[in-house]
């Protein structure tokens, strides 16, 4: 016992005059030095969540190696949050498929647009999403200007009513410039080494006037599954169905064959999803291939005042059965339509998604399955809020909390757009926003870009202390680093103070600082690590060669989060 004590005295001693060599060189932090001599637990990977399950087959291990920095002084004045981060537990294995995006035909044949394509090479998105949302339930993938004899030149709309002008309907295989050639979407794959998911027309299966719509529209999808021969495994039928503004929602039933009620239900979605899924699942097993396909769900119980189906998960899994691999939800977060507050749409993420999750969930019983986000935004209006800063922000926080809800895929709306006076939900500019050079990305293309780049394969959980201002997402890399990443819901600056526990750093830390511009509380741009725009909105063009900054993680590791604004942290590790 003697002897033991004279050990614990000496080590002591050594750990103190440890301390006092370090309070020269500035504040000492005391939870580094704990972390470094107290016995670090490893980690064990959970199970994995059944709202992930295949979506992390494809599941890597992550490396990072930072050799080119900029030495940065370390923010002075006291920390207004702590944050704690540790190592000892996995939240969730990051699935490869949370960055994924949406294109849309209206876009072009844009693999001839080499700024749209480098960017997008850069973003490495991994899973792009098409022919696009309400637009895949009047998509032919098989034609190029003709719609099949049995498809009405006229829909009714919501109400029953003849719309004056015919039904504008989509193809595949036409090579005018205004759209996308089926082509092309597979060779935009291939050059941005991304996997598809694609929507299959399920209105079709309503609106046809053949003796059984459903059976031809489920033998086109089939055949685009053999057209395809492997290259895409996920597959959807059809898009925000329960919705009054989706092509089906409403039939005229004096063209229709197969005594269809006039309004969807959720009961006859299931069962024309067996008939889709049995013929698409007949066309990949003759080319070989193997596919997933998912069901349509809603997020929330909310009708709209009758514009959505009621019912509709619960009736969609009864009918449905066993049969769907994954189930697809869509998200857009903030009030439809809104002129939103900052507050409102970074509250939006950790509410939202939670609730969303719990809904699906419970409405879908004993039958659970992998789900998948594959619209994701925010519907706020008036004042730039979608192509602003603070949509970048919410971006992070979007797939900070999908990550830690452990869903299986999340495809962000959409890759480009419209204009429309700010309320364009498109990561880059298609070509009508004033006074900007076409394909400049937006603000939250910077934000995902920095985000999955200092992001690591495990989440891990953190902890934040002292203001309710801070949001931390943090995760491991299996060549040993810790990150985080932290988010600013407030207009003030806060200096945040990070501890890592179980986890013996090394003796640097690295970082990258976004905000917005001081012009307006909805900032159009974007500065990294203090480099901004060449124009009037965006960000810097030079994004890929902005070193990150660096301090000694003596002393502590502390960071200066702006206003409005994230850091994304790395630390090297012993």
């Amino acid at each position: 016992m003697r002897i033991k004590m004279i050990f614990i005295v000496a080590m002591a001693t050594v750990v103190l005059q440890a301390c006092k060599k370090e309070s020269k060189a500035g504040t000492l932090n005391t939870d580094s030095i704990t972390t470094v001599n107290t016995t670090i637990i490893n980690p064990t990977d959970p199970a994995i969540a059944v709202t992930q399950g295949f979506f992390l087959d494809n599941w890597q291990a992550k490396a990072i190696s930072i050799s080119s920095y900029v030495d940065a002084p370390k923010p002075t004045g006291t920390a207004a949050a702590s944050v704690t981060v540790d190592l000892s537990q996995v939240v969730t294995k990051i699935s490869p498929y949370m960055f994924g995006n949406n294109i849309n035909p209206y876009m072009g044949q844009v693999v001839t647009e080499p700024v749209l394509m480098n960017n997008l090479t850069n973003l490495a998105l991994r899973i792009i999403r098409a022919p696009g949302g309400s637009l895949s339930d009047v998509y032919f993938w098989d034609t190029d200007s003709k719609v099949p004899a049995d498809v009405p030149a006229t829909l009714l709309d919501p109400q029953g009513n003849t719309p004056t002008n015919p039904q504008t309907y989509w193809f595949g295989k036409s090579n005018a410039s205004f759209t996308l050639n089926l082509i092309n979407y597979y060779q935009l794959l291939q050059t941005t080494n991304s996997t598809g998911i694609i929507t299959v027309n399920y209105g079709y299966a309503r609106y046809g006037t053949s003796e059984h719509p459903d059976q031809v529209a489920a033998h086109l999808a089939a055949n685009w599954v053999r057209y395809d021969k492997g290259r895409t495994r996920y597959w959807e039928i059809g898009n925000e169905n329960y919705g009054n503004w989706e092509a089906g929602y409403r039939i005229d039933v004096s063209k229709n064959k197969d005594g269809q009620p006039p309004i969807l239900t959720g009961a006859l979605y299931g069962t024309h999803f067996k008939v889709f899924a049995d013929s698409m699942r007949k066309a990949a097993l003759e080319v070989g291939a193997t596919i997933k396909i998912g069901a349509v769900m809603t997020i929330n119980g909310d009708t709209g005042g009758g514009v959505a189906i009621a019912n509709w998960n619960t009736d969609v899994v009864a009918n449905a059965g066993n049969s769907p691999d994954f189930y697809i939800v869509h998200n857009y977060y903030t009030p439809y339509n809104q002129n939103s507050t900052p507050a409102t749409i970074l509250s939006s993420p950790a509410t939202e998604t939670k609730s969303m999750m719990t809904f699906v969930q419970t409405t879908a019983g004993t039958m659970q399955k992998p789900v998948a986000l594959t619209e994701w935004n925010i519907q706020a209006i008036g004042g730039n809020q979608n192509v602003s800063n603070i949509a970048g922000l919410h971006a992070v926080m979007t797939l900070g909390e999908a990550i830690q809800d452990k869903l299986g895929e999340a495809s962000r709306w959409d890759l480009a757009n419209g204009w429309g006076n700010g309320d364009d939900q498109g990561l880059f500019n298609i070509g009508d926003e004033p006074n900007a050079a076409q394909w400049n990305p937006r603000p939250a293309f910077y934000y995902l870009y920095y985000f999955q780049k200092f992001l690591g394969d495990r989440m891990v959980p953190s902890t934040v202390s002292g203001s309710a201002d801070i949001v931390s997402y943090a995760s491991s890399f299996s060549s040993k680093q810790a990150a985080t990443a932290l988010v600013n819901k407030s207009n003030t600056d806060h200096v945040v103070s990070i501890s890592f526990k179980n986890f013996a750093p090394g003796s640097r830390y690295y970082y990258y600082t976004l905000n917005g511009g001081n012009e307006a509380t909805f900032s159009r741009k974007v500065y990294v690590n203090g480099t901004g725009p060449s124009g009037i909105s965006g960000g810097p063009d030079t994004y890929t060669a902005i070193k990150p900054n660096s301090s000694a993680t003596a002393g502590g590791i502390t960071v200066n989060v702006p206003a409005y604004g994230a850091v994304f942290l790395i630390a090297d590790s012993k």
